[in-house]
């Protein structure tokens, strides 16, 4: 069994504690309805002749487990594990008891075992799952062996024949394994996928929360810009006026020390960026550089070149792209997971024509697993050959949601995103990024973005306009 596979069927998230009460007790209702209606079928319209005592007294027992339940709980009561286990092996035992005493194996509702084993598998944890399984098939063999006949109208007993019975029991045990761990691994799955997708939420949110802010912030700044410059002004003008009533002046003096510290505090504050069309746009060096530079001073060295030069000398000859927060905590997220792996190097290469935009992220790390490339971009997958990396500040643990979040994020701008090694891709040089000579070693691990240039790359001439007047800043409904 792969690595995948077992990360999937022994994965021990899931949690039992979100099953209500309501639930379980609905289809306890429905299981009492169908039971019923099964033995009165069977007893008066075939003529089997059934114990009706024995089947009256144990759907009984469902229908007070269900009265007692509604009574003392809530029907909206959050179960706890043990609760929903409970609940569960009590629906196991009254169903074999059932089939028990209306021919065990004979009776063709002996499927239904499988039910309270599946739910299991998709509401509780490892542990009580296996125990619920190894009970069921335990009672099927007991069944097989300790059951009252099926007695027809005509008084003979209904049996199967010995090897069909021992089919049965052997299907019924490999469909209670099967069952089981399909449910199992779709629930999990599931489970990882939406506890991925609320990491991304809250990470586009905590970036859109940062945008507004310096949105806000700058549109402060350079609104108050002209107030605190014109009262500089007439404190400068007081000082002079005032030379000979220094008690005076000394005020007029505090007050255009405030006014400029006030001023360099809306320097300060500009630098976040404005609520207008400039900062809404910008050359696709300083925006690679805006996401990567938290993660510029980890000890490697981090390398941006456009059209094969380096960012600092391309001048004019790059694209301005939309600073937009997915792109930025995308790129953010590729470039550290890059740092995290790297030996020395991380390059990021930007090529740009008519029709698309490319961006490579490699480095000269140990390059992606082989056996995970296919399911690279999933939550919850350790995407490298070396699961954990130590750092200054601890231990890594590479868990896949970097990935994960970013290749979603990046996938609302438009992106296609690929995965490959260095070592996949020699002879396509048109989708390896070079090695530059720095670098200790060739690409390990690379990642391509492509966008369609319309999705992403904006007219430069209007990146060019004058700033203008900032646009108001809305609050949001």
């Amino acid at each position: 069994m792969s690595e995948a596979a077992r990360n999937y069927l022994f994965d021990m998230r899931a949690r039992g504690d979100w099953v209500r009460l309501r639930t379980l007790v609905v289809l306890r209702w429905v299981a009492v309805i169908g039971q019923s209606m099964a033995v009165l079928i069977a007893s008066q319209l075939l003529g089997f002749q059934l114990p009706l005592a024995y089947c009256a007294l144990l759907i009984s027992a469902s229908v007070m487990v269900n009265l007692i339940a509604v009574t003392m709980f809530p029907v909206e009561t959050r179960l706890t594990e043990q609760g929903t286990w409970a609940s569960l092996m009590f629906d196991l035992v009254q169903l074999v008891a059932l089939l028990m005493v209306t021919g065990g194996l004979n009776n063709p509702f002996a499927l239904l075992i499988l039910a309270p084993v599946t739910i299991s598998a998709t509401a509780l944890r490892l542990q009580p799952t296996l125990l619920l399984g190894i009970s069921a098939m335990g009672f099927v063999t007991l069944m097989a062996n300790v059951h009252l006949p099926l007695i027809q109208a005509d008084g003979t007993a209904m049996e199967v024949p010995e090897l069909f019975r021992s089919g049965i029991s052997a299907a019924l045990a490999i469909g209670v394994v099967f069952l089981s761990l399909y449910a199992r691994r779709v629930t999990v799955e599931g489970y990882a996928m939406s506890q991925a997708l609320n990491a991304t939420q809250v990470a586009l949110a905590r970036e859109q929360r940062l945008a507004a802010i310096g949105g806000l912030a700058a549109a402060a700044a350079h609104e108050l810009g002209t107030p605190l410059a014109t009262i500089k002004l007439v404190a400068a003008e007081l000082v002079r006026e005032l030379a000979d009533r220094p008690e005076l002046a000394e005020d007029a003096l505090l007050i255009r020390a405030e006014a400029e510290r006030c001023g360099g505090i809306m320097a300060d504050l500009s630098r976040s960026g404005r609520d207008d069309s400039h900062v809404k746009t910008a050359p696709i060096s300083a925006v690679l550089e805006e996401a990567a530079g938290p993660h510029a001073g980890r000890g490697k060295r981090v390398i941006l070149r456009i059209g094969g030069r380096l960012a600092a000398e391309a001048g004019d000859a790059q694209p301005s792209v939309r600073r937009t927060p997915e792109f930025i905590h995308g790129m953010r997220n590729l470039v550290q997971n890059a740092v995290d792996f790297a030996e020395t190097t991380v390059w990021i290469d930007v090529d740009h024509d008519d029709g698309h935009l490319r961006i490579a992220v490699g480095d000269d790390g140990p390059g992606f697993s082989p056996e995970l490339m296919p399911r690279l971009g999933e939550p919850y997958v350790s995407t490298r050959a070396r699961g954990q990396r130590r750092h200054a500040d601890g231990e890594y643990e590479g868990m896949g949601l970097g990935l994960f979040i970013a290749r979603t994020l990046l996938a609302r701008t438009g992106a296609r995103i690929s995965f490959a090694n260095g070592t996949d891709l020699r002879g396509r040089r048109a989708q390896v990024p070079q090695t530059p000579p720095e670098a200790a070693r060739p690409p390990g691990a690379i990642i391509e973005l492509v966008w369609n240039a319309a999705e992403v790359v904006v007219d430069k001439a209007a990146t060019r306009r004058a700033l203008g007047p900032n646009a108001p800043v809305r609050r949001p409904l």
